[in-house]
C-alpha cells in the first residue's frame, strides 16, 4: 500500500517548539477506509464478551483440577473481590458450555509483559523512583459446576482459554448459592447487605446436624444466641443444653456496645428471645433465678437409664459389672414378685418390647437398686441378718419394707459372686448417685417432652451448677432419648391425625466434654445412642448442633455425623487439617483464612445434596 508523505504528526520550528499536527491527506484516509473494508470492516467485539470483566487463561503445568486462572484488564482489576460468584463461557460462543465458579484467591496485580519481581521494577522501587508499568489483575476461580438448564452439575471439562468471565450481581449470587431462607446466619463478606440464610423447612439442612466450632472469643456464643432467636421466630422448638449457664439471660436484650452499633448499621434494634424457659436439676441452683418464667426444677428417672449405660457412668470394671447385673436381675425379680411391675396386661405388653440397651426396668428406682446391692454385699460378708435374725439395715423402699420376708428370700436364695470388696465398690458408687438427690425426687417432676417440643419454644437446660461431667452426661443422655421418643410420637400424630410436623433442634454446648474421644472409649453405649439418634433424627425432623471451643477433642465419629459446619477462628493446624479431610472439596485459600478470622466473622459450609459451598460471613 502506498502511503502519501506528510501524514504525520508533530513538527518543530526553529526554536524546537511543538507545532500542531497537520491533518492527514484525504487520499490517505480513502486508502485506509478501503483497506478496512477489504478486511471485513471495523473490528467489533463478539457479542458473547459484552459485559464480561475478564477472560480465562491457558493452563500451566502446575494447574489444578477445578481451579482456573482469570485475567482482568486494569479497568476491571477490582471487579472480582474474594468470594464473588462468576459465570464462565457463553451458550453462543466457543464450546457453548457455561460454568459457575467462585473467586477463592486474589485479586492479584501483575505488570503487563514483566514479572512482578523483574529487576527493573525492583531497582526503581527500592531507589525511590516512580516507575509504574501498566498492569492487570488475576484471580483464581474454583469451578463449582457446569450449568445445564436450571441445574448445576459436576463439571466434566474445564473452561476453554479466552472464555468470557461475568460477575454475578448480589441477587444472582444469592440465588446461585441458595442462601435464601428464614434462618439468617449473617451478612456475606464482600457483598453489600447480602444476608446468608438457610431454610428451616427442608430436611436436607437442620436434621442433617450442625457443628459450631472455634476458639475462645471467636464469636460462637453470638452465633448460638442468634440461631436460637432465628429458630424461635421460624417456629422450631429449640432445646439448649447450657453447661455454663451463660444463655439463661437470653430473654434480655444485649447491652454490648459494639454489637449495638453493628445492629444499628443493619437497621435492627436489640431485643431478647421470647417464650424461653429455664430448667435446672433438682437440688441445684439456676444461673437466672429471676427469669420471668419461673425456672423449673426437674428430676431424672432411674428406670429410664439403661443398665449398661449406668455401668459406664459408674465406671465399673468387669468384675463390678458382673455384680451390678446380678443385682439388677434380682431387683427385677423382686418387682415381679411384689407385683410392682408388671402389674397388669399393659405392663406385660410393655415388658415384651423392653430393650435394656435403650432403657432400664420400669418402676425400678435408684433407692431400690442401692438396697438390693447393699443386701447382696452384706450377705457375701455374712452380715445380712443381725443377732435377732432380722435384716441388719433399714429398708427405705416402702414395698421392700412391707414384705421383708420376700426381700430376704430372694437375696438369700440367689447364687452370688463372692469377693465382698467388688460388691462394696458398686454399693459405694450407687451411694454417691443417691447423695446427689437428682434421681426419682418427689420435689420435682420429670421433663415434659411434649412441652419441650412445642413449636417456637426455647428450653434452656441449665447445668451451670453441676460441676460434674458425669451428671451432665446423665442429663444429656436422658434428654436426647426422651426427645427422640417424643419426636417419634409427634411424627406418628402428624401422619395419622394430620397435625403439623414439629421441628426440633437440640444444641449441645461444650460438646467435647460429652463426646470427646476419651469419653467415647469409656462410654461406647452412650455414643451408640447418640449416633442412633443422629441417624433416626433425620427422618423425624430432629437436628443436633454440637458447639465446642476444643474441636480437637471431638473424634471423627462425631464429626462424621455432621453435614453443616459453622467455623470461627481456629488456629490449630492439626484441627484445620482434620476438618479439611472430613469436609473435603474446599480450596486451600479459604482454609488459610481460619486462623486470622476476627471475632464475629466465620466460614459457613453447607452440603445440601449438591456441591459443597463455602461462604465467609459476618454475624454482627
Amino acid at each position: 500500500m502506498d502511503i502519501p508523505n506528510n501524514t504525520s504528526g508533530t513538527s518543530t520550528d526553529g526554536d524546537g517548539a511543538g507545532v500542531a499536527p497537520k491533518p492527514a491527506d484525504q487520499s490517505f484516509l480513502d486508502v485506509l477506509d478501503q483497506e478496512i473494508e477489504n478486511g471485513g470492516g471495523e473490528w467489533e467485539e463478539h457479542p458473547a464478551y459484552i459485559g464480561s470483566v475478564g477472560r480465562t487463561m491457558f493452563d500451566l503445568p502446575n494447574s489444578k483440577d477445578n481451579l482456573v486462572s482469570v485475567l482482568l484488564p486494569k479497568e476491571s482489576s477490582q471487579a472480582l473481590p474474594s468470594q464473588t460468584l462468576v459465570l464462565i463461557g457463553h451458550p453462543d460462543y466457543g464450546d457453548r458450555r457455561v460454568y459457575q465458579g467462585i473467586i477463592v484467591q486474589g485479586p492479584f496485580y501483575e505488570p503487563d509483559g514483566l514479572r512482578g519481581d523483574a529487576p527493573l521494577i525492583v531497582t526503581t522501587t527500592v531507589r525511590g523512583a516512580t516507575f509504574m508499568p501498566r498492569y492487570h489483575g488475576r484471580v483464581e476461580v474454583e469451578i463449582l459446576g457446569e450449568i445445564v438448564g436450571d441445574t448445576v452439575l459436576p463439571p466434566r471439562y474445564r473452561p476453554q482459554p479466552n472464555s468470557p468471565v461475568f460477575a454475578l450481581g448480589q441477587e444472582e449470587t444469592a440465588a446461585a448459592l441458595k442462601i435464601d431462607g428464614d434462618i439468617t446466619l449473617g451478612v456475606a463478606i464482600g457483598h453489600e447487605n447480602m444476608e446468608v440464610s438457610f431454610p428451616s423447612d427442608k430436611k436436607s439442612v437442620l436434621p442433617r446436624h450442625t457443628a459450631i466450632l472455634g476458639t475462645t472469643g471467636g464469636g460462637k456464643s453470638t452465633t448460638v444466641a442468634n440461631q436460637i432467636n432465628e429458630l424461635h421466630q421460624a417456629g422450631v422448638a429449640t432445646i439448649l443444653i447450657d453447661t455454663e449457664g451463660e444463655y439463661t439471660h437470653i430473654n434480655d436484650p444485649t447491652t454490648h456496645g459494639p454489637m449495638l452499633k453493628a445492629l444499628e448499621r443493619r437497621g435492627k434494634t436489640p431485643h431478647g428471645v421470647t417464650d424461653t424457659y429455664v430448667y435446672h436439676l433438682v437440688g441445684r441452683e439456676t444461673s437466672n433465678p429471676r427469669h420471668p418464667n419461673r425456672p423449673i426444677a426437674f428430676t431424672l428417672p432411674f428406670d429410664r437409664l439403661s443398665p449398661y449405660m449406668a455401668m459406664e457412668i459408674l465406671e465399673l470394671n468387669e468384675a463390678q459389672q458382673q455384680r451390678y447385673l446380678k443385682a439388677y436381675d434380682l431387683a427385677k425379680n423382686l418387682l415381679n414378685r411384689l407385683r410392682i411391675f408388671p402389674a397388669d396386661n399393659d405392663d406385660r405388653n410393655q415388658l415384651l418390647e423392653l430393650d435394656e440397651l435403650e432403657q432400664g426396668y420400669p418402676k425400678l428406682t435408684l433407692q431400690m437398686m442401692y438396697e438390693v446391692v447393699r443386701a447382696c454385699a452384706s450377705r457375701v460378708a455374712k452380715e445380712l441378718r443381725d443377732e435377732n435374725n432380722n435384716i441388719s439395715f433399714t429398708l427405705r423402699t416402702l414395698p421392700f419394707r412391707n414384705d421383708v420376708d420376700t426381700f430376704l428370700q430372694i437375696i438369700e436364695g440367689a447364687d452370688l459372686p463372692s469377693h465382698v470388696w467388688s460388691w462394696r465398690t458398686v454399693q459405694g458408687r450407687l451411694s454417691q448417685l443417691l447423695r446427689l438427690g437428682i434421681f426419682d425426687s418427689t420435689r420435682a417432676q420429670r421433663l415434659n417432652y411434649d412441652a419441650l417440643t412445642t413449636p417456637g419454644r426455647v428450653s434452656i437446660i441449665d447445668l451451670g451448677d453441676t460441676d460434674s461431667p458425669q451428671i451432665n452426661n446423665l442429663v444429656i443422655a436422658e434428654l436426647l432419648r426422651g426427645v427422640q421418643e417424643q419426636q417419634n410420637e409427634n411424627y406418628r400424630r402428624a401422619q395419622t391425625r394430620g397435625e403439623g410436623q414439629r421441628r426440633v433442634v437440640v444444641l449441645i454446648e461444650e460438646a467435647h466434654e460429652f463426646l470427646s474421644a476419651a469419653r467415647i472409649r469409656q462410654m461406647p453405649v452412650l455414643f451408640q445412642q447418640v449416633a442412633k439418634i443422629a441417624k433416626r433424627g433425620r427422618k423425624r425432623w430432629l437436628g443436633l448442633t454440637f458447639v465446642t471451643q476444643l474441636p480437637q477433642h471431638l473424634p471423627d465419629e462425631v464429626l462424621g455425623l455432621v453435614n453443616n459446619f459453622i467455623l470461627h477462628k481456629i488456629t490449630d493446624a492439626h484441627v484445620i487439617s482434620r476438618l479439611k479431610r472430613i469436609a473435603g472439596g474446599i480450596d486451600d485459600g479459604l482454609w488459610q483464612r481460619l486462623p486470622t478470622l476476627a471475632a464475629g466473622r466465620e466460614a459457613s459450609l453447607a452440603t445440601r445434596g449438591g456441591p459443597s459451598k463455602w461462604l465467609l460471613c459476618r454475624t454482627w
